[in-house]
């Protein structure tokens, strides 16, 4: 099991850790719903180091990531981040990442930790342009610095104007005293901040200034398990969970970041998808009475019938009611819908909802 740079640092501080895509990483410290609270109203420092970082370089690296992702990156500027998904060559989804655009021929590719050797054996394939590949995700820090009070906390530390980074934007420059870091205005909570990305020898003096500066604003170190509950929140899909190798990406709601304005691999399936519709949907639903929906549990209809599965669920801190999300057929997917989860002998009634849960 791997460790990032700063595991001593969460074992130090009491986290709780556990095995998570290959990393020993923090789930908890004081306790879910205060570090979901902290970071909804205050700041909260996740450590998400075990994410993998990717570097194309190149005059065909454009073309390669054209072809091995769903949205068109051709839109991209210096400067600019996008979301986007790997396709299978069955039309299902290799993994979700978020392509960052440093320069001309350069791009950063941010992919999730648990498909780190899956994403680069498929767009390795697919390189047949000869494209620079350097796999750098063991030499990157990654921190979530998430919360409404996160920029006035980290403003102090770099030159950079922070409040002039629009969402899903980036800066290359000073933090902490560190040169070249890369500040993106990306998040997984919905509730405002940055991530920013360090050499690891540098992290844990960043760490420690971050840290300085929260003091006086109750900032907090944050786990897992609450980044969990606050994505949740927001709607946003974990791979894993939500979308898989096995999903249509149009049944996941993920048409928005797919472009048939160029080839790409499986286009013609998931336009074929998107054009004929689907039998299924990724729906967000409110349970109806207190209960927690789990990840796993059965959904079923009225009359009892299976008719999918919780993919992910919690009791939302925030609304102090139980959240989930979970594929139903089509004619069920529509806003209002009642569905049912089956919770041991009980078939506990929920609302199809709109996304995201939590309004902010």
């Amino acid at each position: 099991m791997k460790n990032t740079a700063l595991t001593d640092v969460h074992i130090a501080l009491g986290a709780k850790m556990v095995p998570f895509a290959g990393y020993n990483m923090p789930v908890q410290y004081e306790g879910v719903n205060v570090e979901h609270e902290t970071v909804r109203n205050g700041v909260g420092v996740f450590d998400v180091s075990h994410m993998g970082e990717f570097i194309l370089k190149g005059k065909h690296a454009l073309d390669l990531i054209q072809k091995v992702t769903s949205n068109d990156a051709t839109t991209l500027y210096d400067g600019r981040a996008q979301y986007s998904y790997l396709p299978n060559d069955k039309g299902g989804i290799v993994d979700d990442l978020i392509v960052y655009k440093i320069a001309d021929e350069h791009y950063l590719l941010v992919v999730n930790a648990s498909n780190i050797e899956k994403d680069w054996d498929w767009i390795s394939k697919h390189n047949t342009w000869g494209v620079e590949m350097e796999n750098a995700s063991d030499q990157y820090s990654l921190l979530a610095i998430q919360g409404p009070k996160a920029l006035e906390v980290i403003q102090p530390l770099t030159s950079v104007n922070l409040s002039e980074i629009k969402n899903y934007h980036f800066v290359i420059g000073d933090f902490a005293g560190e040169k070249d870091v890369i500040i993106s205005a990306t998040g997984y909570t919905g509730s405002g901040g940055v991530e920013i990305y360090v050499k690891n020898e540098h992290i844990k003096h960043v760490w420690d200034e971050i840290f300085r500066e929260g003091e006086p604003f109750g900032i907090k170190p944050i786990g897992l398990a609450a980044r969990d509950t606050l994505r949740l929140e927001m709607g946003f899909c974990l791979y894993g969970n939500d979308i898989d190798d096995t999903t249509s990406p149009i049944s996941a709601g993920l048409g928005w970041i797919t472009k048939f304005t160029k080839d790409f691999i499986s286009s013609d399936i998931i336009k074929s998808d998107k054009e004929n519709g689907v039998d299924k949907k990724l729906v967000g639903f409110e349970m109806q009475e207190k209960a927690i929906p789990r990840h796993g549990y059965e959904i079923v209809d009225a009359q009892g019938n299976v008719i999918g599965n919780v993919t992910s669920g919690t009791m939302s801190p925030s609304l102090g009611k139980g959240i989930g999300l979970g594929y139903v057929p089509t004619e069920l997917s529509k806003l209002g819908s009642e569905i049912f989860i089956q919770i041991r002998k009980n078939k506990v009634p929920a609302t199809v909802v709109k996304l995201p849960f939590y309004k902010g």
